[in-house]
């Protein structure tokens, strides 16, 4: 596939670099299994990348590596300029589950990180903060809610507002709408378009469905089966703001088919 020139959001390339690694490797049981090899991978702000494959390719651990939740074997993993050592401030995760605590609102759930981080008299004063959010995302008028008051789709919304709440550098997001239904998966896909795009946000999204990566990517990593190795970095070069209609052309299809071939090669990539 051709390679293309990669706009961000409002149409103008791509900026700096804000996430980079270097010949990242990780090991397992002793350096009897390998779960990455030699990934080589920079986040651009602004920048929407997915990252696919099969299972046991090492996405996931790729996605632990990038949050600071273990470290890699070997290689080198920067973000704003620092290594990445652990958990940090400036990285934003998401997960399948919303996972909020039930005896907090939606509001109190949204602060909690402030909160372990900083005490309770700053989450109080990051309560406006939150409110903005839930209003970007379409919670207004439901800050203290219960989340067992919350449909699917409310319930990651707030876990979206709780990632951004500490305006992080870049936002990891490990197959996040995945336990809701199709037209709800679709709707909050578009949602997440959206958000990024009135946030400036750098994202990078770890998924098992092509269509998902091709609507919101501006780049999609194509991994190898295990060692998890990068086998192509394909552009996706569909003007923005995206929409479900572009999922029924031919230039969707033409990636999607593409990226599709390059799965079912498996180690013949």
């Amino acid at each position: 596939m051709t390679a293309a020139l990669v706009h961000d959001y409002a149409g103008a390339p791509i900026g700096a670099p804000v996430y980079e690694l270097s010949n990242v490797s990780k090991t397992y049981a002793r350096n009897l299994v390998v779960a990455l090899q030699d990934v080589n991978l920079t986040l651009r702000k602004g920048s929407f990348t997915s990252v696919i494959g099969s299972s046991g390719c090492g996405k996931s651990t790729l996605l632990k590596i990038m949050a600071g939740l273990i470290p890699p074997t070997k290689g080198r993993v920067v973000l704003q300029g620092k290594p990445v050592t652990g958990p940090r401030r400036d990285i934003g995760m998401m997960f399948q589950q919303a996972t909020l605590f039930p005896w907090k609102t939606a509001a109190e759930n949204i602060v909690l990180p402030i909160e372990i981080r900083d005490g309770k008299a700053a989450a109080k004063k990051a309560l406006d903060k939150a409110h903005e959010l839930m209003e970007l995302v379409g919670l207004k008028g439901f800050e203290n809610v219960f989340p067992n008051e919350l449909s699917g789709g409310m319930a990651q919304r707030t876990s979206i507002c709780r990632m951004l709440i500490t305006e992080p550098a870049v936002l990891l997001l490990d197959e996040p709408f995945s336990a809701l239904d199709e037209l709800s998966r679709d709707m909050m896909n578009m949602e997440l378009q959206r958000i990024c795009r009135e946030q400036e946000a750098t994202a990078f999204l770890v998924t098992h469905s092509i269509q998902e990566a091709v609507i919101l990517s501006d780049e999609i990593v194509v991994m190898k089966p295990r060692p998890g190795r990068i086998a192509e970095v394909v552009k996706v070069d569909l003007p923005r703001p995206r929409t479900l209609h572009m999922m029924t052309t031919h230039e969707f299809g033409e990636i999607v088919d593409y990226i599709r071939g390059m799965l079912d090669k498996g180690e013949d990539m």
